[in-house]
């Protein structure tokens, strides 16, 4: 696989078994809190550095279990969300935040327009040359692939308590969705809902419009509450939850002929 400027890259996304012969491409844009040293923290304290506005605590544990049980790649974001939001197109004022709901970040009050786009080359770009590389990659050897990106979600926002427990999102193209919802069933312990908590009237599926509708792919998006992810165990344990609605779904789309390209 050649990825360009193989350092850039690097440091912006971390590849996991990148030659998986599973149909998935699990993407996790969310998997980390870390701010390069060139940021300065972004002004942050250290509590809004560690919580969820910087990050999607536990996405990244469940998109490495489901890479490895599906045989599947793994693309995982190296750079914290605040630095630049991976689901995000550069124009979107969300891609680099001044406020993530109550978290003030000072490191990015008025942005020039040069130092946007310094983000948007050292981050955004390198981090989609690599998953567009995986992709074309999977192409060119006749492999079918679905698109599963894979977050976490704040069980409170802004004061209101959320009740669902896992959201299963799609733009355009909802066959993966409605083939996993089908399954939904087998979690009756769950509250697993449609476009929750989040839709793409909300800005969120940059990913799959990117990546998976622009590709001809089939794609979901994957939201779990963080409150049921507090330890290692529970995110093992999500993410088996999850394969029950996933793997049935990836066999419905086999039939169905799959990502149709």
């Amino acid at each position: 696989m050649s990825l360009g400027d193989s350092n850039a890259c690097a440091k912006v996304a971390e590849i996991n078994n990148p030659e998986g012969s599973g149909v998935a491409l699990i993407l996790c844009e969310h998997a980390s809190n870390h701010i390069p040293e060139a940021y300065s923290g972004l002004g942050l304290l250290s509590d809004d550095r560690d919580s969820h506005a910087a990050w999607d605590p536990g996405a990244r544990a469940i998109a490495l279990h489901l890479s490895q049980a599906l045989n599947s790649p793994m693309v995982a974001g190296r750079v914290s969300r605040l630095v630049y939001d991976c689901n995000r197109p550069p124009e979107a004022a969300s891609a680099m935040p001044e406020k993530s709901e109550l978290v003030e970040v000072p490191g990015n009050r008025n942005l020039t327009d040069a130092q946007r786009q310094l983000r948007v080359d050292e981050i955004y770009r390198p981090f989609c040359d690599v998953v567009s590389d995986v992709i074309t990659s999977r192409k060119a050897a006749g492999m079918q692939t679905v698109l599963i990106t894979i977050h976490s979600f704040t069980p409170v926002y802004f004061g209101q308590q959320r009740a669902v427990e896992i959201g299963i999102l799609h733009d355009d193209d909802r066959a993966m969705a409605d083939a996993m919802l089908a399954n939904a069933h087998s979690l009756q312990h769950r509250r697993v809902e449609r476009n929750q908590p989040y839709g793409p009237q909300d800005g969120v599926t940059h990913s799959l419009q990117l990546h998976g509708l622009a590709n001809g792919l089939a794609n979901v998006m994957i939201e779990v509450r963080n409150d049921l992810l507090r330890t290692p165990e529970d995110e093992v344990k999500m993410a088996e939850e999850l394969l029950v609605m996933i793997k049935p779904a990836l066999a419905t789309l086999a039939q169905q002929g799959g990502d149709n390209a």
